[in-house]
């Protein structure tokens, strides 16, 4: 590496940059079974099997509470259609509540096919790291004491900003699993409203506000994939004095840079509209 300071504090703003689009590569393709070792899903594991026993108490209230409703008399309950339509509402609203983590892993792992196909489709491997031309660095090294004034300015400016966006684009990843985490872990108690004909929109809402969270990562992939494209062909170095050249060449980057930052933070916005959440 470089003895200049411009260069090094350059060189390793992107090095965070690279390392924690890496880790956001990496956290895509786990599954809530694998992240930290397993060690968190457990704990919700341990809390969905607690909370099923509540939800089955709310299963009857919400039967009960439904029938109420939406049965003008006790006769219509006696008929054998409608006594049988009541049945297999309650045996499914059951068998949700009962079996309802094995069906949300079946989404997540929906999701991850659909994750590893877009992997697959785009050929990338691993994201695109970013580096700093030589020709920047060449001409950074040959400024004076004087001339390196601005570049400081420029350095610290950007490598700040570079800096703040990689933390929020790994703070978004981050919370993508703690919201599927707080999904699975109360799933009990939504799914139960699914007892009753008037609270069955509380099921289907969950439901798909469920499956929009797992698909967040779809969409997160995709922006990486995209940005991988734009880093394989880095913003053109200008020609002139070493402080333009790098605020120019910084800000296309850091411009780069928001756009994927943006969809990140998009991503559920957008999979919500797409679901008519």
């Amino acid at each position: 590496m470089s003895d200049n300071w411009v260069v090094q504090n350059l060189t390793n703003s992107l090095n965070i940059w690279n390392e924690k689009l890496g880790e956001v590569w990496t956290l895509l393709t786990q599954s809530p079974q694998s992240f930290k070792g397993g060690a968190v899903w457990s704990v919700i594991v341990s809390i969905y099997g607690t909370l099923q026993a509540i939800g089955y108490a709310l299963l009857v209230l919400f039967f009960v509470a439904g029938v109420m409703k939406t049965c003008g008399s006790f006769a219509e309950v006696k008929r054998p259609e409608h006594a049988l339509r009541l049945f297999f509402r309650f045996a499914l609203s059951k068998a949700a509540i009962t079996y309802g983590m094995d069906l949300m892993l079946a989404l997540v792992e929906i999701v991850q096919g659909i994750i590893s196909n877009i992997m697959q489709s785009s050929g990338i491997v691993n994201p695109e790291g970013t580096v700093l031309p030589s020709e920047i660095i060449t001409a950074v090294e040959e400024c004076g004491f004087f001339e390196s004034i601005p570049l400081w300015a420029v350095t610290l400016i950007g490598g700040l900003i570079i800096w703040v966006l990689s933390c929020i684009m790994i703070l978004s990843v981050y919370g993508r699993f703690f919201k599927i985490y707080i999904y699975t872990a109360i799933a009990p108690i939504p799914m139960s409203a699914f007892a009753g004909e008037p609270t069955q929109s509380i099921g289907r809402s969950f439901l798909r506000g469920y499956a929009a969270v797992l698909l967040e990562g779809a969409v997160i992939m995709l922006a990486c994939v995209i940005f991988s494209a734009f880093a394989s062909s880095p913003p053109v170095v200008t020609s002139g004095a070493a402080a333009s050249m790098v605020w120019t060449y910084i800000g296309e980057l850091i411009f780069n840079m928001l756009i994927l930052v943006g969809s990140v933070k998009m991503s559920d916005r957008l999979v919500r509209e797409m679901m008519g959440l």
